[in-house]
């Protein structure tokens, strides 16, 4: 196993077709699987990196539906199952321009929020593996959440992993003062940090936003930035050096699961070794790609990713 990831997966439901219906609008949805960290291993298992999902789930027909859509990626999933609970859900409203995308979600009392310390077996869930990735969506769903994330972030640096962390900061689920209070203390095992400019100015506050600034702060070996306004499209600070990558042109279908895309991408790139600009420009082209893809899950290949680095045209393929 190369790549473990631990986070909570949920059903999605959006008005059919691409048709940006409003939720009050739909008598119909479509249905997809996603979280954070599966859609990072997903991106990762389809582009050859042995992959784990670590979850709690709940042993019933949501449950096992989202455990058989990581299974289709070729995700290996470890999951503790309960009869107690429930799966999440979230209702996403696509958003046509001025109208922003929305999310309302139905997660409260999830399987994974009702996890609990020393549940998770951390050496045998890391053995062999290289690579752990978290989110701050985790910790942000619970008390037991949020120390069981600070469990397997201490365990993967014991283990001798590179720990990547995307701050993904979600107001509806925790404020930024109490974002900040959980995770800054988690700093202290990240060697990688992923984030926006806007995440990262809520929750550190004024003037974090800035890679290097972050970097410096939490003494890290690495902080990726996504750009909202810019004519790059990330930047990363590593090495003592600042390395960016190009927006690329994209016709956006679904906004949902761009940054776990940018994530995987990253992390498959420097577990082959990539140096820093090339792994920044692989992140930016698999997120680019996620963007005209319905669902969570960043179904690509590894050669359409090299055709868009290689500016390949978007004429029909024959």
């Amino acid at each position: 196993m190369d790549l473990v990831t631990f986070g909570e997966a949920m059903v999605r439901l959006t008005p059919p077709g691409g048709a940006f219906q409003r939720l009050e609008q739909a008598h119909s949805f479509d249905v997809y699987v996603g979280g954070a960290e599966l859609n990072v291993a997903a991106l990762a298992a389809r582009l050859g990196v042995k992959s784990r999902w670590v979850s709690r789930l709940p042993d019933n027909a949501l449950g096992r539906m989202i455990g058989a859509r990581a299974r289709e990626q070729g995700v290996d999933v470890h999951v503790e199952w309960t009869a107690e609970t429930r799966a999440g859900l979230y209702f996403a409203e696509l958003g046509a321009a001025p109208r922003a995308s929305s999310v309302l979600y139905d997660r409260a009392g999830s399987a994974i929020s009702r996890i609990a310390a020393g549940s998770v077996d951390w050496g045998s869930v890391f053995a062999g593996a290289r690579w752990y990735h978290v989110s701050g969506i985790t910790p942000a769903l619970s008390d037991g959440a949020a120390q069981v994330t600070a469990e397997s972030l201490a365990a993967a640096k014991r283990a001798g992993l590179t720990v990547s962390y995307d701050l993904n900061y979600r107001s509806k689920l925790w404020s930024a003062e109490q974002a900040r209070a959980v995770q800054e203390p988690l700093m202290e095992h990240v060697d990688v940090l992923i984030t926006t400019e806007e995440d990262a100015r809520q929750v550190f506050g004024s003037g974090a936003e800035s890679a290097e600034s972050l970097a410096k702060r939490f003494d890290l070996s690495a902080v990726a930035v996504t750009l909202r306004d810019d004519p790059h499209a990330a930047i990363a600070f590593a090495d003592g050096k600042i390395h960016t990558a190009p927006r690329q042109e994209v016709q956006v279908v679904d906004r949902f699961g761009a940054g776990d895309a940018f994530s995987g991408g990253l992390i498959v790139s420097r577990l082959e070794n990539r140096g820093w600009d090339e792994a920044v420009r692989f992140a930016t082209a698999t997120s680019a790609l996620k963007l005209t893809i319905p669902g969570d899950f960043c179904l690509v290949t590894r050669n359409e990713v090299d055709q868009l680095l290689r500016g390949a045209s978007s004429r029909v393929s024959r």
